[in-house]
């Protein structure tokens, strides 16, 4: 079974003439209408406000479902007479944040059977417009600016002092959650947070931004009121995380959802066209395509050195550094990025560094042979600057949606300009880093196929580990290392995280097919790499939603 075809006619903001494009008369009018006054108004509602500890409750949830319903009511009950295709759009899209809210109250419930929803510190900046996963209200620690003003420090502070109620309220909230993995691996996070918060007070924390790495410290007057902010909040998560290791191995339970519950998520939150069946399939496909691919691609290159790694540090940062160059140039000079300082700079801040052999995990195997294909994926950091430098103007796209709405479109277009740059013509004299494309390929969709079983209660998180480091090429994902622990524990707390990278990548192989038809069919030219930028003007939406604004209009 497959939902696509079940999502209403939408239209988006873009920059030049497409078919459907509305005018930014349109957005204008749309900022001050009664959706627009229901959006805002709804974030009110959604969004914890911050430096409070949120009632996880069993009546507070009731109580927040009810609400729930009153809002998703008011939403149907505006007349739509007369409506634009920005405001049909935008009210799918809070209707996809409703749902995403009933599918945690009802079905995910984090606060109930997931101990690593509590670990909410967060250091560095998400290549992605939100933080991945259900989190307690985050703290983010790259936000402020270090040396911390006073009135910095006094946020912080506000903030840092909700982690030991919140914590102590956690174990009644969780008392009687059962879900075995989700409390066997949570001490991964806590741990995590806890050395955060000891390398902020000794002044070496280092975090990645947009803008490149910056280093959190307390040095200063004002820093210096914080220690005992600091110290409370790392010796409760402390003592939280050596509760939940003496709980864990009392719980027996499943974790994942189920196929129910993952078909109703993906097809009301998340817009997806695909369920859990043909996600399955779908991936299967490109775990065989990828490998398949890849050793042609040997047999193409038999003849030329091997690509070994370079293993000397400042060899390496030149190389790095003159990739991370090649790869925003050669997205300017196709045409698939319009030229602009902040594009290039995105790339540039997140130089990969060189990575000791003794400790390389599956990404910097690739990178110490060529960071290239890293920064395909890298592209994340220009749509992070665009929603910085160039916003959308609808207030509905400017920001993240909640409940990783976004995962699709972020996690897949990201994954499909490794293979287009690859078709584009950026590995033209470097042959051997097409392998290291499929290789990339292969290892996100065995990941992701693993993380389907998981989340179908057919695999434990140890046995996707397994299957994904046996599908993995040249054994370069390690069941056992930090980096798939990481991976395969977030897939299984967020539904449909795992396969999006897959899933979204090939939903913008099929819309370029269809805009590629519909040229033909118009006997006009058609421009791939320009598609493949107008592709991302509407925002960081459901890939389904892009597809039916693109192809909005009558041939």
């Amino acid at each position: 079974m497959q939902f696509r075809g079940t999502l209403g006619i939408v239209a988006l903001v873009v920059s030049v003439p497409l078919p459907g494009a509305i005018a930014s008369s349109e957005v204008v009018a749309a900022s001050t209408s009664p959706l627009s006054q229901l959006f805002a108004q709804w974030r009110q509602f959604a969004v914890p406000p911050d430096a409070t500890v949120p009632d996880y409750g069993p009546a507070a949830v009731g109580q927040r479902l009810s609400a729930l319903k009153r809002w998703q009511k008011r939403l149907a009950a505006l007349d739509r007479t007369g409506w634009s295709k920005a405001e049909r759009i935008d009210a799918q899209l809070i209707a996809a944040e409703m749902a995403g809210m009933e599918f945690e109250l009802r079905v995910l419930r984090p606060w109930a059977r997931d101990p690593g929803f509590y670990a909410n510190i967060w250091a560095e900046q998400s290549d992605v417009p939100g933080h991945e996963g259900p989190n307690a209200p985050v703290i983010d620690l790259f936000r402020f600016d270090y040396p911390l003003s006073p009135a910095d420090a006094g946020r912080l502070g506000a903030l840092l002092r909700t982690v030991p109620p919140m914590l102590a309220q956690a174990r009644q909230t969780l008392k009687d959650g059962n879900a075995r993995d989700l409390w066997a691996y949570a001490g991964r996070a806590l741990h995590e947070q806890s050395d955060n918060l000891a390398q902020l007070e000794a002044g070496t924390l280092a975090m990645r931004t947009l803008e490149g790495t910056k280093t959190g410290t307390l040095a200063g007057a004002s820093g210096a009121t914080l220690i005992p902010a600091v110290r409370a909040a790392r010796a409760a998560t402390d003592a939280f995380a050596a509760w939940v290791a003496a709980e864990a191995p009392s719980k027996t339970g499943p974790s994942g959802v189920g196929k129910a519950d993952y078909d109703w998520a993906m097809r009301n939150v998340h817009l997806l066209p695909y369920d859990w069946q043909a996600q399955e399939t779908l991936l299967q496909r490109e775990l065989d395509r990828a490998h398949a691919s890849l050793r042609l691609e040997e047999v193409r290159n038999r003849d030329l050195p091997p690509l070994d790694p370079v293993n000397d540090p400042a060899a390496y940062r030149r190389l790095s550094v003159e990739r991370a160059r090649r790869f925003s140039d050669f997205l300017v000079r196709i045409g698939m990025v319009p030229d602009r300082p902040y594009n290039h700079a995105a790339i540039a801040a997140q130089t990969v560094p060189y990575t000791p052999p003794a400790q390389r995990n599956f990404f910097s195997q690739v990178t110490a042979r060529d960071p290239l294909p890293l920064y395909s994926h890298f592209y994340h950091w220009i749509d992070l600057a665009r929603l910085k430098h160039d916003p959308n103007p609808d207030p509905i796209r400017q920001g993240p949606l909640l409940f990783n709405i976004w995962m699709e479109r972020s996690e897949g277009f990201a994954t499909a300009v490794e293979e287009i740059a690859m078709q584009a013509g950026l590995y033209d004299d470097l042959p051997r880093g097409r392998e290291l494309v499929w290789i990339m390929l292969a290892n996100r969709a065995a990941r992701g196929l693993a993380s389907l079983h998981v989340q179908a209660n057919q695999m434990t998180l140890a046995e996707a580990g397994a299957f994904h480091e046996r599908w993995t090429p040249r054994g370069w994902a390690e069941a056992k290392s930090d980096l798939v622990g990481f991976e395969q524990l977030l897939y299984l707390r967020q539904p449909g995280y795992g396969s999006s990278y897959v899933t979204g990548k090939l939903q913008f192989d099929h819309l370029l097919a269809r805009l590629s038809d519909r040229a033909q069919a118009e006997g006009r030219p058609f421009d791939a790499a320009e598609a493949l930028q107008a592709m991302t003007r509407p925002g960081i939406i459901p890939v389904a939603l892009i597809e039916d604004e693109m192809l909005a209009a009558p041939r």
